[in-house]
């Protein structure tokens, strides 16, 4: 069975997807992606969908899925890429996918990633202790 590539960029995991979507391939997805989230503590996800032409209801549900278990894993997912038509079809679909930032390419993706990691280490160093 085909996989998507998942690489490890810091702190953050970047896929991008270069095959059209089945539905076993974006189930095979969710499941890799939430694996090496939890063994690399990933603190981002950027999904660059570029390649995608033709996005249906299902996949856009797995996009949506996707995102909501990267933040249970404390994860934030920044969408990449994503064409006018694929917009358009999700809007018409009326899926709006909560929890998921968009940016039109990779290194705008990346940038909403470094800005979402920075703002978190602050709240991580704070325990309310007195050094």
């Amino acid at each position: 069975m085909d996989r998507i590539p998942i690489l490890k960029v810091g702190d953050c995991l970047l896929v991008t997807i270069q095959v059209d979507m089945h539905d076993e391939l974006a189930m095979s997805l969710q499941e890799d992606l939430t694996s090496q989230i939890a063994k690399h503590a990933s603190r981002g996800v950027l999904i660059d969908i570029s390649s995608l032409e033709v996005v249906d209801s299902f996949i856009g549900r797995m996009l949506a899925n996707i995102a909501a278990m990267s933040r249970v894993l404390d994860a934030q997912t920044v969408l990449t890429g994503m064409q006018p038509a694929v917009a358009i079809t999700l809007v018409e679909l009326g899926m709006s996918l909560p929890g998921i930032k968009t940016a039109l390419n990779v290194e705008r993706g990346m940038e909403l990633l470094r800005e979402f990691t920075q703002q978190n280490v602050g709240l991580e160093d704070s325990d309310g202790s007195e050094d």
